[in-house]
Formats: C-alpha cells, structure tokens, sequence
C-alpha cells in the first residue's frame, strides 16, 4: 500500500480559516489542535511554517495564540501550498548514479514534477481562504 500524502496544507488551510474568524482572543495551539484533530505539537510545525512565510504570528504568555496576519480575502490556496509542501510533489528520489535508465528516467521524472507543481500552484492561486469560508457558510445554509 502507498505511503499516506502528507496532511499538512489541509491542516494549514482548516488553521487558516480557524484564525480568519472574528475574536476577541488569539487562538492557542491547542484549541486549534482541538479543531483540526492533531497533536499541538505537530500543529505547532505547521503554525511555525505559515509564520516563517508571514501568513500567521503568535504572542507569548497568558493571554497570547495565533492569528492571521493578512485578511482572508489576501491569502491564496497557493501562499499555503509553497508554505507547506516540498519542492517536490512526487517524491523523488536519487537513482544510483552508475544506473544508466535511473538517470533517464529521473531527469524525465524532475521535468514531469516540475509541471505538476506550476499546474497546481496556478488551480491554488485561484482560490482565497476567505473562498472557503464562503463557501462552507453557503453550504450550511437550509434550503
């Protein structure tokens, strides 16, 4: 059976429109590791990448927590993706050097992932976390 796809940009993205919702508070790492069903300590991996791309920032102490730092309507499926994922999206490995079809078949592989990535990149740029937030308002709305 295949190795599970990483969970991170979902994570990301639930944090993301977690922290797009009014309050009066920032939100700790744990009431949002609560949310999205994950180890805080995990979750705190993430939060730390969306804040070394400065989509989040944290404050210390008693009363501190996440939040957003861009509003929702500024903030593309895209910035989350480049925060989240590898350079890679197929996770490739290196072949053995003195392997003549390896070596083929990887640059083949390089330039195939290469298009993957602009072409997923491009579909998450369409898309805002404000986006989502609408649409799941919609969504729960009775008809």
């Amino acid at each position: 059976m295949a190795a599970p796809i990483s969970t991170q940009f979902a994570m990301a993205v639930h944090v993301l429109v977690l922290l797009a919702q009014p309050s009066e508070r920032h939100q700790t790492s744990e009431t949002l590791s609560t949310s999205v069903g994950s180890n805080p300590v995990h979750l705190r991996r993430i939060l730390g990448r969306l804040r070394k791309s400065g989509l989040v920032a944290s404050r210390p102490g008693r009363s501190g927590g996440w939040v957003l730092l861009h509003p929702a309507e500024e903030v593309t499926l895209a910035e989350v993706w480049a925060a989240c994922a590898g350079d890679q999206i197929l996770g490739l490995h290196e072949a053995n050097p003195s392997c003549e079809v390896g070596h083929r078949v990887h640059g083949q592989l390089l330039d195939l992932d290469a298009r993957a990535r602009e072409a997923i990149e491009a579909e998450l740029e369409r898309t805002t976390i404000a986006d989502l937030i609408s649409a799941a308002e919609y969504a729960t709305v009775p008809r």
